[in-house]
């Protein structure tokens, strides 16, 4: 049987002078640090990337009020409704954090307003 041993960094205690070092390094500014043969990192980097499989969020409890058509829809579609929900709001905040896709959608809800207050124009008349 092989037994699996997690250490932590503060399991290990700093000598003195590891200290010291420490603390002369944080002082210094960061023009100073050589980042030469640290590669760029570019966009190309980025579009492979994947989140962290291991990574799980903190969940919440919390009682949260929903239209009751809503929380049918997601109940149709069987098990896992809350799991779901939290996917669906998850899309939206990331959208929301996005600056590519906000801009997109901020021109597309200009649009949809537009056309809604036209039709209410047109309505009230």
């Amino acid at each position: 049987m092989t037994k699996i041993v997690k250490k932590i960094l503060l399991d290990s205690r700093l000598t003195a002078g590891q200290r010291r070092r420490l603390e002369k390094l944080s002082e210094r500014p960061d023009e100073e640090i050589d980042t030469s043969d640290i590669p760029e990192l570019t966009e190309k980097f980025w579009q492979n990337a994947v989140r962290n499989p291991f990574y799980r969020p903190v969940k919440q409890q919390l009682t949260l009020r929903l239209d009751a058509d809503i929380i049918a829809w997601l109940r149709r579609q069987g098990k896992g409704y809350q799991t779901r929900a939290n996917a669906l709001l998850r899309r939206a905040m990331v959208q929301d954090l996005n600056p590519k896709q906000k801009d997109f959608r901020d021109q597309t809800r200009r649009g949809r307003t537009r056309r809604a207050k036209i039709g209410y124009a047109r309505q009230a008349s």
